[in-house]
């Protein structure tokens, strides 16, 4: 099984990686190419292009500029370090052992904008760019096509070999829009998280956000390789719910948020 996580907005290059392991991202040449679009850009049209302020499009500009092929210890930080979001406070990488680690570079992946797919102790730089940017590039008008099969090949090529051939989607909407459904040959499935506020079960955004990391970190520190090791997922008081979930739609409520 393979765990899809977004990535995070929040970045965090100031605490030190201790010595964690890393890789190196796999579609460098793809970000080479996109960083080259976005460094013909003003701050003032990198603003426009992704609704930010002037001081975060000053900042991001910065990076593309700074942004090498060479990825090194100064320059980059492993993705599941790095990101400092909802989804990650719910992971909480830097407590996981390296045995844990290990297993989640195989049984993770993290979408991008820029990078693609990255696998937790791959080495990224930092960056703005969110998958559903509308950045013309020569594949076309946005992200989507820009990224193309390619997402969903390389998932292809991971589970290929895999016992059981299951993507767990932890991912958002705008990012899970990446992978090329046609092109993906493996079963998938959808994890909901609801909690009980105003006399009925509804998704509120951060907490299923904080509980898509949860998960991840239950699914790694358990070892999950099947659906079924799903089902037990039990952190701060979420609970499967057998009577609104389906085959492909595992739903988890709880009536007193954490």
């Amino acid at each position: 099984m393979l765990f899809l996580l977004s990535p995070a907005k929040s970045l965090d290059y100031e605490t030190p990686a201790a010595g964690v392991p890393h890789t190196l991202p796999q579609f460098v040449p793809q970000s080479q190419a996109l960083i080259e679009v976005l460094r013909q850009k003003s701050p003032l049209q990198i603003a426009e292009l992704m609704d930010l302020s002037d001081a975060l499009s000053a900042l991001n500009v910065a990076r593309y500029e700074a942004w090498s092929p060479k990825f090194t210890a100064k320059n980059s930080k492993q993705a599941v370090l790095a990101f400092n979001g909802d989804v990650y406070e719910g992971l909480d990488a830097k407590t996981l052992s390296a045995q844990d680690l290990d297993w989640a570079q195989t049984h993770v992946g993290i979408l991008s904008g820029l990078y693609g797919v990255l696998r937790p102790l791959d080495w990224m730089q930092p960056y703005r760019l969110e998958m559903g940017t509308t950045l013309q590039t020569d594949k076309g008008s946005n992200l989507y096509k820009f990224w193309g099969p390619q997402i969903a090949d390389y998932l292809n090529t991971q589970l290929a070999k895999d016992k059981t051939p299951v993507i767990v989607n932890l991912a958002s909407q705008e990012y899970f829009k990446s992978v090329d459904r046609k092109t993906l040959k493996v079963r998938v499935i959808e994890c909901v998280f609801e909690d009980f506020k105003g006399g009925k079960y509804k998704i509120i955004s951060f907490n299923a956000k904080r509980a898509r990391g949860l998960m991840a970190r239950f699914a790694i520190q358990n070892k999950i390789t099947h659906p079924e090791g799903l089902l037990g997922f039990d952190l701060e008081g979420y609970a499967y719910d057998p009577q609104v979930s389906e085959p492909d739609r595992l739903v988890f409520r709880r009536k007193v948020q954490a």
